[in-house]
């Protein structure tokens, strides 16, 4: 049993993937070649947005519209630290510093009225000027983006939607990715929508803007890549990758309603023995995890790997408690629902592929240890 499953994947579209790698190899087109513009203009037509523009990697896709706006030095920009280190990262990385929010028991999304109490204690203290939001798509669920944008507009705050792992989401009849000054996401392989390698992307509404990351990405271009109006980076999607992801890209709203099964199968065969994951009305995760929470997850987790089960632990420690982001601003209150979150947190097996049988044997196993244990 994968936790994972890219073969099954790959032996569906394989005859396709093979033609579409072997085309660019044989047309030689690797830097910027036509999958890539073509890519871009497949995936602005499934999210609802104007303007895709792609990228090496996720990170890069946090930091560039950050480098686009100018922030830096003095500037604070509000992030959960329930999430993986590149959404603070990348404020650190352009001089700016990220203050830490909490996020939600329920959808593990940023802590919407927590966030407002932090914007107004920097603005208290003085020493920082807000100037950024980013918050996460946790495990593909949308964040509640109408209160985050109602806070954004009441400070002046740009909103960077960092949908690493939501790609194929929705909250509300939009699709994730769309929300937000700019949308950006990873093409990780293991993401619901990824390549076979690093790869990135941000989504916007906005011309000028894109315009704007389009410079950035590749060294601070001006009219061509040897006139250079601003200071840049090296960040191109491969053609290779962009290939890869237009095949991806066809079967990924098939693979979304596979996902909801499985989560729903989940739910209904667990939601009495542990805490399932939660599913806001209006909204569909791309289910990148599926996580649940026990008491006793330690010891779940090493009998399911005794049964041949795998499951990994996201996240074993909220960024605000890590030595690289100890030193920086947390908000008012305390994280303790991101300090909790690593000792009951479990993510099952979740992919499109995962089979009625394997789904069994993981809820008939996690059921089995759960009512023996609770007895």
């Amino acid at each position: 049993m994968q936790f994972i499953d890219l073969g099954a994947q790959r032996e569906r579209i394989s005859d396709k993937l093979d033609a579409a790698i072997a085309k660019v190899v044989r047309e030689g087109k690797y830097i910027l070649g036509p999958e890539v513009a073509e890519f871009e203009k497949r995936l602005g037509e499934y999210l609802g947005v104007e303007h895709v523009v792609a990228c090496a990697n996720g990170t890069d896709a946090l930091q560039i519209p950050l480098m686009a706006r100018g922030i830096g030095p003095g500037d604070a920009v509000f992030c959960p630290s329930f999430t993986f280190a590149a959404t603070a990262e990348v404020v650190a990385l352009v001089g700016a510093e990220p203050v830490f929010i909490d996020v939600d028991a329920d959808t593990y999304n940023i802590n919407v009225e927590q966030l407002e109490a932090a914007i107004k204690a920097v603005l208290a203290e003085g020493r920082l000027q807000p100037k950024a939001i980013i918050p996460v798509d946790l495990f593909g669920l949308a964040a509640n983006y109408t209160s985050v944008s109602a806070i954004a507009d009441k400070y002046g705050l740009f909103v960077i939607e960092d949908a690493a792992q939501s790609v194929g989401g929705k909250r509300d009849n939009a699709m994730c990715g769309a929300f937000g000054h700019v949308g950006a996401t990873s093409f990780y392989p293991a993401k619901p929508l990824g390549c076979y390698g690093d790869g990135g992307a941000m989504f916007t509404n906005d011309g000028a803007l894109a315009d704007l990351l389009r410079s950035i990405l590749f060294h601070g271009k001006g009219e061509t890549q040897y006139d250079n109006v601003r200071v840049g980076m090296n960040s191109r999607l491969d053609t290779i990758q962009a290939a890869i992801l237009i095949e991806k890209l066809v079967i990924l709203e098939d693979e979304m309603e596979a996902r909801q099964v499985v989560a729903k199968r989940y739910a209904n065969g667990l939601k009495d023995v542990v805490k399932v994951a939660y599913m806001p009305e209006g909204s569909r995760s791309a289910w990148a995890q599926y996580a649940i929470e026990t008491a006793n997850r330690d010891a779940l987790k090493a009998h399911l790997q005794a049964n041949g089960i795998p499951s990994v632990i996201y996240y074993v420690k909220p960024l605000h408690l890590q030595e690289a982001y100890a030193h920086y601003m947390q908000a008012p209150g305390g994280l303790a629902v991101s300090e909790t979150l690593p000792k009951n947190i479990l993510c099952l097996p979740m992919h499109a592929y995962l089979s009625e049988a394997d789904q069994d044997r993981i809820i008939g196993t996690i059921r089995e240890f759960q009512q023996k244990n609770a007895a």
